[in-house]
């Protein structure tokens, strides 16, 4: 017998395609989350939210979380021991080092292929680089399958009212991903609009810029940026380019 399980980061797509699920009532037996530690704190409001429809539908629910801190593999842990480049901490996760992404997929896979599972995986229609990147038989793509773009995903929660509410903020209206607020893909468009409208996690970007050596963006740490933003640096917003689905 089949075991289906969603995967969900508690983002648009995923929780898109998790509640049609639900609504559908497609087979699904388990939902899945990997927690961070690092999380915007509307995740959270939406996950509890998840799990009380799902659990009323007699679908189980399970936090997964890092094996070791992440601020602890952030900062401290020791890396290259007994190498001319040993150091400590793999400093920010995003670019070429998505040591977060890494563990995350590797977890979540784990999990999936240990109960033999269907995975369904919450990749947007308009994501095709993405979604030609996953091989494994055992993950579906529901959004491709119903043709939902991110915009589709965002406007169908928005309309069950699920949002991600922070300091009076929709997170989708300032940022082009809810990830990890300390991931280091974010552009600058977005860290100018963290700066500006969620100061406390800002502060928090500084307080992790004080561990580690290396910039946030290229050659500039997140105190040169904010000196940049205070003087009046407002980045342009350039939105990443789709197609037609």
């Amino acid at each position: 017998m089949k075991y289906f399980i969603s995967s969900c980061s508690n983002g648009k797509d995923s929780l898109a395609m998790t509640y049609r699920l639900i609504e559908e009532k497609r087979p699904l037996d388990e939902i899945i989350f990997y927690d961070t530690g690092m999380e915007f704190s509307p995740i959270y409001h939406n996950w509890d939210k998840l799990k009380k429809r799902a659990e009323s539908a007699g679908i189980k629910c399970t936090l997964l979380k890092p094996e070791c801190p992440f601020t602890y593999t952030m900062i401290d842990k020791p890396v290259n021991v007994g190498k001319a480049n040993e150091h400590r901490g793999y400093a920010w996760c995003g670019g070429v080092c998505r040591w977060g992404t890494t563990e995350k997929l590797k977890a979540l896979d784990k999990y999936c292929e240990e109960r033999y599972a269907i995975c369904y995986v919450g990749l947007a229609a308009d994501e095709p680089e993405r979604l030609s990147k996953e091989r494994k038989a055992y993950k579906k793509f529901p959004l491709a399958e119903w043709r939902m773009t991110e915009k589709d995903c965002l406007d169908f929660c928005r309309k069950r009212d699920i949002g991600w509410n922070e300091s009076g903020i929709d997170l989708y209206d300032v940022l082009d991903r809810v990830s990890c607020w300390c991931c280091g893909n974010k552009n600058l468009w977005e860290l100018y609009n963290i700066w500006k409208y969620l100061p406390h996690y800002w502060e928090r970007l500084k307080a992790l810029q004080t561990e580690i050596e290396r910039p946030f963006k290229k050659e500039y740490s997140i105190f040169a940026l904010e000196e940049k933003f205070r003087n009046g640096y407002i980045p342009i917003h350039r939105t990443r380019k789709k197609v037609d689905v």
